[in-house]
């Protein structure tokens, strides 16, 4: 009785960690994602054309946790931020915060002009 109790609790012990592995590399692709709604304004993985909004790259995942929650809270007033934030949970906004912290700080590459775009057809 003690070997198959042993053998159940190693099979199930085995399942959960197999199934935690695919978890770990959906949580880089589902945290991209979610940091994804932040491009428009902050600019490609948080690097924002010259500084305005700020850039997101390679800040303190603790300082940027704060903030957005702040937002959320309605501790730190804004004119968009507050409802951005409002739509996630505390841990989504973990992720997000991680995502950015993770990236290299750097300059953020403007768009090319609408014009030459079209040009170039």
């Amino acid at each position: 009785m003690r070997t198959f109790r042993a053998v159940t609790a190693l099979a199930a012990a085995t399942l959960v960690a197999g199934l935690a592995l695919p978890a770990v590399a959906q949580d880089a692709n589902y945290a991209r994602s979610l940091a994804a709604t932040c491009f428009t304004c902050h600019g490609t993985d948080g690097r924002s054309v010259d500084g305005v909004p700020p850039s997101l790259a390679g800040a303190n995942k603790g300082y940027l946790l704060q903030q957005m929650k702040d937002f959320k809270a309605g501790k730190r007033p804004s004119t968009v931020m507050e409802q951005q934030a409002k739509g996630y949970t505390d841990e989504q906004l973990e992720l997000i915060a991680g995502y950015f912290a993770s990236k290299k700080a750097g300059p953020g590459t403007p768009a090319p002009r609408a014009e030459a775009a079209r040009m170039s057809y």
